[in-house]
């Protein structure tokens, strides 16, 4: 019978084991019980916080500085909207230059160098040669070179379309877009300085388009 009371060795120490690697919590705990993340050991990441911005208007303290505000609002939004249209981001854009097409199309003048760009300028010599004050001979001159800068700006308006619509035909098939249009668009802007344009040339001179 003292076999019954008397427990080997081997026996206390598998017993004492078991209970350490066992939590007590666990005899406790319901069937189904899922344990919280903090039980498993694994922690929660902390939200992060959205970033303030540290430029937040201050409500206006009266109705001139809630006018002031409202100006400095509206100066800073031309000042975008002019940036953006002159580099070209057709959120700014006007509906004259926004679409594919249309990019095609200064592209196409910008690559090149047209007679419009010197029609201006020759045009206010023209008007100063030919005042009566002039000798003649200067007004006879300044009647040739008119005549000149028209001949460039008509064969070069020509040229201008023609490479308009060869290119808008080729990748651009099913557009909408009237050709009319387009060779009106091209041909005003070549008519323009280059520093001058709007939205301001993307390629360079001799650029392959």
């Amino acid at each position: 019978m003292p076999s019954l009371f008397r427990r080997k060795s081997t026996d206390l120490v598998a017993d004492a084991t078991a209970a350490v690697a066992e939590p007590e919590s666990a005899t406790a705990r319901p069937k189904g019980y899922t344990p919280s993340k903090k039980e498993l050991g694994v922690e929660t990441p902390k939200r992060q916080t959205s970033q303030r911005r540290h430029d937040t208007a201050v409500a206006p303290a009266n109705r001139r500085e809630a006018v002031k505000q409202m100006r400095e609002r509206q100066r800073t939004e031309r000042a975008e909207a002019t940036a953006g249209m002159r580099e070209g981001d057709e959120r700014y854009l006007l509906a004259r230059d926004r679409g594919p097409e249309r990019a095609l199309v200064r592209n196409i003048v910008d690559s090149r160098r047209t007679a419009g760009t010197w029609f201006f300028a020759g045009a206010i010599i023209v008007f100063i040669g030919s005042t009566s004050q002039m000798p003649r001979e200067i007004q006879l001159g300044a009647n040739v070179l008119w005549l000149v800068l028209a001949l460039a700006v008509i064969v070069d308006s020509i040229r201008i379309t023609r490479r308009i619509k060869k290119l808008v035909t080729e990748r651009f098939p099913n557009t909408s877009q009237r050709m009319g249009s387009l060779y009106l668009y091209g041909i005003m802007r070549g008519l323009t300085f280059r520093r001058m344009r709007v939205p301001k040339p993307q390629i360079d001179l001799g650029a392959t388009v």
